[in-house]
């Protein structure tokens, strides 16, 4: 099934600050920023900077599974928050993107969606902007996803978690590939 993530999924732009952030180590709402979002496509949460705000809506505040977009910038992917933030906000220009039915959409099948060939195509092309590229809350709303059944959805996450461990081990066995030769080749240089 296709259909577009907007009929899957609401789509909030990150709150707007009206000045720089003020960090308050006792702040009652931490915010999600840019840098906390890392690069195996999840939410940092241990250094979520918090401030005083008081009059913060309910509907602005960030829960577990909760994607953050990346709307600005070269990366155009999703993270997802895997843990409870507690009482956060997603700062602008990152957009929140909630799924609507969660027996129907795992959020974390559409988190790996969203980063996947066929809506990155997407997205690039809808992206504006000659120097900082942009991708609208519209843009994204209108992106097919195709969408299997949930026992299918887990089926992909579950090959797609042992790819990129399997990555993250080749990277590591090179990494000490190139260790051994640098060493032995040192050791032939000083004639040992």
């Amino acid at each position: 099934m296709h259909t577009k993530l907007k009929n899957i999924a609401t789509v909030q732009m990150g709150y707007s600050f009206r000045s720089r952030l003020e960090a308050s180590g006792s702040g009652a709402i931490a915010v999600i920023q840019m840098k906390d979002l890392l690069g195996d496509n999840t939410v940092g949460c241990d250094d979520l900077v918090r401030i005083d705000l008081d009059a913060v809506k309910e509907h602005h505040l960030a829960q577990r599974g909760d994607l953050v977009f990346r709307s600005r910038g070269a990366l155009t992917t999703a993270a997802i928050l895997l843990e409870d933030p507690g009482r956060a906000v997603v700062a602008a220009p990152l957009l929140r993107i909630r799924v609507k039915k969660p027996d129907k959409v795992l959020p974390e099948y559409l988190n790996w969606y969203i980063s996947q060939r066929d809506a990155q195509i997407f997205l690039t092309s809808r992206a504006k902007g000659t120097v900082q590229k942009m991708i609208s809350k519209q843009a994204i709303e209108d992106l097919e996803v195709v969408l299997p059944g949930l026992e299918k959805q887990k089926n992909i996450l579950d090959l797609a978690s042992l790819l990129a461990r399997e990555k993250k081990l080749l990277q590591q066995i090179s990494d000490k590939r190139e260790q051994y030769i640098s060493s032995v080749l040192m050791h032939f240089a000083k004639g040992e």
